[in-house]
């Protein structure tokens, strides 16, 4: 077994015994800690092991993991219903479930909140396990406050803020499918849903509808880094940061992220100073400690700012 297999199969083995009680990440090569894994991850779905690969691996590196992984099904910390090997750097990310019943849907908890996962047939499953922070410190600051959900996606923001009180939350993404999913998340909650609103909509074309909601206490602005003929951080964020002061109340809070490693966080700052100067940065929150990275500024950015009175 090569060093790099074998360093991944010592981190699993710690990992798994026992294995956590939710969701979580049990390895994060990308952070670029452990030499030769860097395009590996390994999540733990309450039973399902995710192990995403993002680049092709170097010859036999694959046919070595795979057989570290069928040999950890029968070791005794191993607890799990199914490993799922999925290939990102391929079309479509297929995945080859190497072990166990496969199952395309799974219902998983993070901080006591369950989500329902699509595995295997899709690149993303449905929840970003690095925004794990980010979920709590909504749910934490959203008793009776009316939220927008900017780049919504399954809507892990909507039920965090939900499962704390929130009054209201308008989801906004043009993905109408992931919307969908986000209902089903909030179904599974036992939420009311005449607490959530769902716009299927290209945000720069529909300003007119977000403000018909507002104003807002709270604006979570999670994009991704690029989406095909619609979205491009580095050229679109400021378009979105310009329009805050319109949609806040007075002292609203805005938590603006980017999850690019290129881009550090004074990318957020300077433009909030720019685009909207009456809010104020009041912080970064911290990052899940099973997401380490070999640079500070190469992992999630996830920046608190308020409007300032």
């Amino acid at each position: 077994m090569s060093p790099a297999i074998a360093t991944l199969e010592q981190h699993l083995l710690a990992a798994l015994d026992p294995a956590p009680q939710e969701t979580r990440r049990l390895f994060h090569g990308r952070g670029r800690c452990w030499l030769g894994l860097e395009q590996i991850t390994v999540d733990w779905l309450d039973g399902v092991l995710l192990v995403a690969l993002f680049r092709e691996p170097p010859e036999g590196q694959l046919e070595e993991l795979e057989a570290m992984l069928m040999a950890l099904a029968e070791r005794p910390q191993w607890s799990g219903q199914a490993i799922l090997l999925q290939h990102r750097y391929l079309p479509d990310s297929p995945g080859q479930w190497l072990w166990g019943a496969p199952c395309q849907q799974r219902e998983v908890v993070e901080d006591g909140l369950k989500y329902l996962l699509d595995l295997g047939v899709r690149q993303n499953n449905g929840l970003f396990l690095d925004m794990r922070y980010g979920r709590r410190w909504v749910r934490e600051q959203a008793a009776g406050k009316r939220v927008l959900n900017l780049f919504a996606y399954t809507c892990g923001f909507s039920v965090a803020a939900i499962a704390g009180g929130a009054e209201q939350v308008v989801n906004l993404d043009m993905a109408k499918s992931a919307l969908s999913r986000g209902r089903d998340n909030h179904r599974l909650n036992g939420h009311d849903a005449s607490r959530v609103a769902y716009l299927g909509h290209e945000l720069f074309k529909s300003w007119g509808k977000v403000r018909k909601y507002g104003p807002y206490d709270l604006i979570i602005i999670d994009p991704p880094t690029f989406q095909r003929g619609s979205f491009v951080l580095t050229q679109d964020y400021a378009k979105i940061l310009r329009r805050l002061p319109e949609l806040l109340t007075e002292g609203g809070t805005v938590l603006a992220c980017v999850n690019d490693p290129g881009i550090g966080p004074q990318f957020l700052i300077e433009g909030m100073a720019e685009q909207a100067p009456g809010l104020a940065f009041v912080e970064r929150l911290e990052n899940p400690p099973e997401f380490p990275d070999a640079d500070p500024e190469g992992g999630l950015k996830a920046l608190v700012f308020r409007q300032q009175a």
